[in-house]
């Protein structure tokens, strides 16, 4: 693993015992016509608790659906998917869905939050979904939104925040369960550039202190070459591609 792109951490050693994201020849052939089509071929792929890993590829090259097999919202035709030692195969669907709420955090290029729930509201839902009382689900959404700089906005409603204080709500909100593996999708893609810059930042400072492992997808070469490792996925596969000097 390369760390040319980061600071060292003083942890690395330890969090690298850790794997916390395994695919072993995960496959997806989708039927077409009368033909099959292959996106994911015989994938394989580690990421380390703290690693984050910037996924890169020209459009069609299978982004998407890699991330909605990591996400455990599609099935592989083969292989598996393995978060925190647990396959994603051996849950049924009601231990699927619990498990995504509990191990897996989600941040797009657009933040889906609720247009009528404040902050606060939409940072603590994926607890109360899990059935936390409302109370310590915001107590606990309280710290995660101060974690990312959003304390004196948390009674706001996204309609009244910019776009990057949106993307800081849609990070607090993906990080509240504490999650194993952070799925991100164009986390910068829809913002400007000096408000990526504190997204960046801020990831920075969420990877040297989180224990989950981080999936960029990304069309950003400057967001991609921040991250620990960037993998190209050409022909179904992903290869690691050299770090920048």
């Amino acid at each position: 693993m390369s760390d040319t792109a980061m600071t060292p951490r003083t942890d690395a050693a330890s969090r690298a015992e850790r794997v916390m994201l395994e695919c072993r020849d995960l496959t997806r052939v989708y039927r077409e016509g009368p033909r099959d089509l292959t996106v994911l071929d015989g994938l394989e792929m580690r990421v380390q608790a703290g690693e984050r890993v910037a996924v890169v590829g020209s459009s069609g090259s299978g982004k998407t659906t890699l991330l909605n097999l990591l996400g455990g919202l599609d099935q592989p035709s083969r292989g598996e998917v393995c978060i925190a030692g647990e396959s994603l195969l051996a849950l049924n669907d009601a231990d699927l869905g619990r498990f995504r709420n509990r191990h897996i955090g989600f941040v797009y290029q657009f933040h889906h939050l609720l247009a009528e729930f404040t902050a606060l509201e939409n940072a603590a839902l994926p607890l109360i979904v899990r059935g936390q009382r409302k109370r310590h689900a915001e107590e606990r959404a309280r710290e995660l939104l101060t974690r990312v700089g959003m304390a004196d906005r948390a009674d706001h409603k996204p309609g009244e925040l910019s776009g990057g204080e949106r993307q800081r709500v849609a990070i607090a909100r993906a990080l509240v369960t504490d999650p194993s593996l952070m799925l991100m999708d164009e986390p910068t893609g829809n913002l400007d550039q000096t408000t990526a810059g504190s997204i960046l930042s801020l990831m920075d400072e969420l990877a040297a202190s989180a224990a989950c492992a981080f999936v960029i997808v990304t069309h950003d070469p400057g967001l991609a070459a921040h991250q620990d490792r960037v993998l190209k996925l050409d022909g179904g596969r992903l290869v690691e591609e050299p770090p920048h000097a």
